[in-house]
């Protein structure tokens, strides 16, 4: 008995001093890199199947290069385009091909003007020629080969333009472009940030015509910030921002015909929205999607642009709204592929050229969560799903007539594929909560693995060094619904002790922060959080996404009500567990989750002790219409949706320990935000916390911003739970 209980003593020591051993995760390690994972570059499929391109940076030399690489194999083939063979460009940082694959425009000198939205010096590159053409003097949007690459269409000014290759002729197209009133191809502000596009226009398939929208913005109410900068003034930044119920754009599609210049409009029928535009394959035919302001009737038109006949192809409705997205495929007769809600989850459908149904292709309680194309040869739909469980990923592929369906790529985790452009070939990216990403090329009709490519095995030895503990992923019945969970507790977790609680949630409609994939920055924040002794949860509460439409939609017009008393639920009946302390329960979020965290403090002042808020909304009424209406109608139609769940309006409820961050150079979620939630608390008499970071963005980053502010939430936490 003596030397049984000397062994386990000496085990026992022995893995108290491997723990002390471990090294903690730190802020610095975190944001300077330290725990980045290896990923591929960015490929494109060559239209031959077989090979793919990569943009590769020479460190040593500081040259760039378009490669050519073979799928098979993945051995490189050859270089397409070097910089160091182009005259008076260095370096190039991105690079898109004409239809042919015989020209190539390359990216220089980009600035960023919004979210998505770039300024540029681009240039025309002829591989066989081996010549290089700079298409416009001036900085330029979106610039796009037509499709028998002979000229390029961008837009500067807010109007567009067409550039002869061959000639090196311009021709201005549009003359009315106007900053903040009149844009000509490209979205304003709201479109750009919500549709998630900017370049409006689109030849069609013979290069003869281009298809494009048209903004006035002129009566869209302008929103200013200033830019501090380093200089004795600072500078007021203006543009065109569009608050819920306020006035949006009015947006008219266009027809060029490109050989005489002459432009046509067409009558949409008062349209709304027109969030997507494609050509189909009859050069020319084009579809038009309308949304109404409330979003909740799509309709997409079929237009004859020699014609100008305009028809209904198809309508959808929904009670709350319907997903915009890029889904659309157009088979080689024009029938087409959509993706829908309308049987209460996300599925695929096929349509004829008149807009029949054809077919439900996929069925079952479970989503389609990306639709990667059709081949027609084989008659194959490929598309990834939530089949093995809503937190996992697998990708398939399936018949048009929705049978013969084979699993791709099912491991559980999070899959997801990057197809060959004819479906020879898929590279798959799998990971999950216990394994960085790692990658693999498949045949895509039966999912055979070709062969290993890549893996993170080095981050996996390096963090085997540090004090890491494993998410636990569970369901937790709250509210009448098993909402999804994980947690992740200390490493050397002691059942008879008692833990602080920390909560994590995002909450938007449609989101979800509990999915079994690799860890992201906030993830090695949070195990660092672990490894000084806080427990971690989040849950996904109703409105978030990927358990079907009923459960995602159920917010429809109460933003933040059901989100929030979930997570109030949640905190408390995780609080019954014996080792959590439930007087110290906290909470954190940015963004939508800000304004959570804002409202589950106030309204959940019994269960939570601290939170904090990283550019919260305080109030829907100051975001923009396309987001905000969608969800929530007008706050004219909807007051007391609005007014119930601005936490703002009750700064009263606060008790707690509360901590408020916002950048002044946020175009999305504006600081005005905060000040009006800054300035009730200070009326309410109400202590609390803030940092303001000049000039930053909605994601608050540049130099040495992430290391502070996550040292600031960590010193508050320290001290306030």
């Amino acid at each position: 008995m003596r030397k049984t209980h000397l062994f386990a003593l000496i085990l026992l020591s022995f893995s108290v001093f491997t723990w002390a051993q471990e090294k903690q995760i730190e802020i610095s390690e975190i944001y300077q890199g330290a725990f980045r994972t290896e990923g591929m570059d960015a490929l494109r499929s060559m239209k031959n199947g077989t090979q793919y391109t990569v943009l590769n940076r020479n460190r040593f030399n500081q040259t760039t290069t378009v490669d050519k690489y073979d799928y098979k194999t993945l051995n490189k083939v050859s270089t397409i385009v070097s910089s160091a063979d182009l005259q008076g460009i260095s370096s190039f940082s991105a690079y898109s091909f004409s239809d042919d694959e015989k020209k190539i425009i390359l990216s220089t000198e980009i600035e960023p003007i919004f979210r998505h939205s770039t300024l540029g010096i681009f240039y025309v590159y002829d591989i066989d020629a081996k010549e290089v053409i700079r298409i416009s003097d001036a900085k330029i949007q979106e610039p796009t080969l037509s499709p028998d690459g002979k000229k390029v269409a961008y837009v500067k000014d807010n109007n567009i333009y067409i550039f002869n290759i061959a000639t090196g002729e311009t021709k201005q197209v549009t003359v009315d472009g106007v900053k903040n009133e009149i844009i000509n191809g490209v979205t304003d502000w709201v479109y750009e940030e919500e549709f998630a596009f900017v370049r409006a226009f689109e030849w069609n398939a013979d290069g003869s015509k281009i298809a494009f929208l048209r903004f006035d913005e002129t009566n869209v109410p302008e929103f200013s910030m200033d830019v501090y900068g380093t200089g004795l003034y600072q500078q007021p930044h203006v543009f065109k921002y569009p608050k819920a119920g306020e006035n949006n754009s009015i947006v008219t599609l266009h027809l060029l015909d490109v050989a005489s210049g002459a432009i046509s409009a067409v009558d949409l029928n008062d349209a709304y929205y027109i969030p997507r535009i494609k050509w189909k394959n009859h050069k020319n035919m084009l579809s038009v999607q309308t949304l109404n302001r409330h979003q909740n009737h799509l309709t997409m038109y079929s237009i004859d642009a020699k014609k100008g006949d305009v028809s209904v192809l198809l309508e959808e409705k929904d009670d709350a709204y319907v997903d915009i997205t890029d889904n659309l495929t157009f088979l080689e007769d024009d029938s087409f592929i959509w993706s829908s809600e309308k049987d209460g989850w996300n599925h695929i459908y096929l349509y004829g050229e008149d807009g029949s149904l054809m077919n439900q292709i996929t069925k079952g309680d479970w989503e389609v969560t990306k639709y990667y194309g059709y081949d027609q040869n084989e008659d194959k739909i490929y598309y990834q799903s939530t089949e093995n469980g809503s937190i996992n990923r697998g990708v398939y592929n399936i018949s048009s007539g929705g049978d013969d369906k084979k699993s791709l790529a099912v491991t559980e985790g999070t899959n997801n594929a990057s197809f060959s452009a004819d479906f020879t070939y898929f590279i798959n990216t799998f990971s999950s909560a216990e394994m960085p990403p790692m990658y693999t090329l498949h045949q895509a009709i039966n999912g055979k693995k070709v062969k290993d490519i890549k893996d993170n095995k080095q981050l996996l030895e390096k963090l085997n060094g540090y004090a890491v503990s494993p998410k636990e992923f569970s369901t937790i019945s709250i509210n009448g619904n098993d909402l999804n969970m994980y947690m992740i507790k200390p490493k050397d977790f002691d059942p008879a002790k008692k833990y602080p609680l920390f909560m994590y949630q995002y909450s938007g409609p449609g989101s979800q922060n509990v999915s079994n994939s690799w860890m992201g920055a906030n993830d090695y924040w949070h195990q660092m959080l672990v490894s000084e002794g806080y427990i971690v949860a989040c849950v996904d509460g109703r409105g978030t996404g990927l358990k079907g439409r009923d459960f995602k939609k159920v917010t429809q017009k109460e933003l933040g009500k059901y989100e929030v008393e979930d997570q109030i639920a949640a905190a408390k009946k995780l609080s019954e567990l014996a080792y959590v302390d439930e007087q110290r329960t906290g909470i954190w979020g940015w963004s939508y989750g800000g304004f959570m965290s804002t409202n589950c403090i106030l309204k959940g002042n019994d269960t939570f002790e601290m939170a904090i808020a990283v550019a919260p909304v305080t109030s829907w009424a100051f975001y923009d219409t396309i987001y905000t209406e969608r969800y929530m109608q007008t706050p004219q139609e909807n007051p007391s949706g609005y007014d119930d769940n601005s936490p703002f309006n009750y700064p009263q409820l606060l008790e707690g320990d509360y901590l408020l961050i916002h950048g002044t150079g946020d175009d999305n979620v504006h600081v005005q935000n905060s000040m009006r939630m800054i300035e009730a608390l200070i009326q309410a008499d109400k202590q609390f916390d803030w940092g303001i970071y000049p000039d930053k963005n909605h994601g608050i980053y540049g130099g040495n911003t992430r290391i502070h502010l996550y040292n600031k939430m960590t010193n508050f936490i320290k001290e306030n739970l």
